[in-house]
């Protein structure tokens, strides 16, 4: 999945350095992406970076940017820069790790983000193409292992047929839905709805009083 952003500064605001908006913006989506899908505060936090983004990071702002993405963080809030520091303060483990090797989803700007606590774990495959638009390629969550297809916005839907059908009724109001995939496990079903646009808060807003398992992204 792709998002797409007018500019560099719609993501990392007029604070974030770093001589390349693939590592400091880029890094940054990656981060607020793994924050709607974990929906909860981390415990724990370790990012995978492979090929460029291992080589680079420290020196790019990328830890900042992407741990400042997971803890929720506006672009232009100026807490950004301290992002580390501020999640070590709320006693979340932080661990970076400059794998070998190429790329398990085969872009050279890739970050793997690991986030649990008590109850559960997330995982998060997205990579940096540049300018600020990322994609998200793999999506490890609740036994389900999410391969989207189509850019973003897409949302994300756990449970049985009839949730299937009052979502897809939702949407045809909203949206027209360009693909939906069903991926099923032991524990039930979970949907995946790429949209043909991204939606306002109060339609995100009103879809979430049905299904409080929804991740929007």
């Amino acid at each position: 999945m792709t998002v797409n952003y007018k500019s560099v500064f719609d993501i990392i605001g007029p604070i974030m350095i770093g001589p390349s908006s693939s590592h400091t913006a880029g890094a940054c989506a990656i981060g607020r992406a793994a924050n709607s899908i974990f929906k909860d505060k981390p415990t724990e936090i370790v990012i995978h970076y492979y090929e460029s983004f291992a080589q680079t990071h420290k020196g790019h702002g990328t830890d900042y940017a992407i741990i400042s993405g997971v803890l929720g963080f506006d672009p232009d809030d100026s807490r950004v820069p301290y992002a580390i520091g501020l999640a070590r303060d709320q006693g979340i483990t932080i661990t970076f790790i400059e794998e070998p090797g190429d790329s398990p989803i085969n872009h050279p700007n890739t970050a793997i983000v690991d986030l649990k606590n008590e109850t559960k774990k997330v995982t998060v495959a997205g990579c940096s193409i540049g300018g600020g638009t990322i994609e998200i390629r793999e999506i490890k969550m609740d036994g389900f292992d999410i391969k989207p297809k189509g850019p973003l916005p897409i949302l994300l839907v756990q449970g049985g047929e009839n949730d299937h059908q009052n979502v897809t009724k939702q949407l045809a109001d909203l949206t027209k839905v360009n693909d939906q995939q069903r991926y099923q496990t032991a524990r039930g079903n979970l949907y995946e709805y790429d949209l043909d646009r991204r939606l306002k808060h109060d339609e995100i807003t009103k879809l979430a009083e049905n299904h409080t398992t929804m991740v929007y992204l």
